[in-house]
């Protein structure tokens, strides 16, 4: 969606390409899979972003803007980045903003799963909900679009599909955890994929 990608097309309507601020390839290949060929979605290896993007507010929603703030800002380009995290009522909605480093900065899905999983051991309450929100920043104007999915934390893991904390989280009204549905089941009903089918309505109605 970047200006400075030479062969997008006008109006945004009729765009085909999207740069995703993120490095994140199974992000990339969730929301390739959302927009149905609609457009081609780049990340920022695209664009020859290297460096690791600011993601210090306090908030799910403030990350998501400072993302794509940066990169605007750096590179001149339109873009849309997201932020999501796992909120969990038991930890008073931890680990929320911190989920991909909740276990420690340098530490990985399995860490920061292993963590809740001590953290829930014996808990009644396990209900919990992944937020995403995706920030747009279009010829100069900023927009954003929030998905959520309701869920429960089990007690162990099951599937191994997905990636974050998917084997650990049923959606409510499913049997299966995010890890253990195939990728159109997931994106019917995840939290990414609520987000982005905002994101794709609002950019087709432009």
């Amino acid at each position: 969606m970047s200006e400075g990608v030479s062969n997008i097309q006008h109006p945004v309507s009729n765009m085909h390409q999207l740069i995703f601020a993120t490095g994140n390839p199974h992000k990339i290949r969730e929301v390739e899979q959302l927009l149905s060929g609609r457009f081609e979605v780049l990340g920022l290896k695209d664009i020859d972003c290297r460096e690791e993007l600011p993601e210090t507010r306090p908030t799910i929603v403030g990350n998501a803007l400072q993302k794509a703030e940066y990169v605007h800002e750096h590179y001149g380009v339109d873009c849309f980045s997201e932020d999501s995290g796992l909120e969990i009522d038991a930890l008073q909605g931890a680990p929320g903003v911190y989920s991909a480093r909740y276990a420690g900065e340098g530490r990985n899905s399995d860490d920061n799963i292993d963590l809740v999983l001590q953290q829930m051991a014996g808990a009644t309450e396990r209900s919990a909900r992944f937020r995403t929100v995706i920030a747009l920043i279009l010829n100069g104007e900023t927009h954003t679009f929030e998905g959520v999915a309701e869920g429960t934390i089990l007690g162990k893991r099951s599937g191994s599909g997905g990636f974050g904390y998917d084997p650990i989280f049923r959606p409510l009204g499913y049997q299966q955890t995010f890890a253990e549905m195939d990728a159109a089941t997931k994106n019917a009903i995840s939290h990414r994929g609520k987000a982005v089918r905002k994101l794709v309505e609002f950019l087709q109605s432009l």
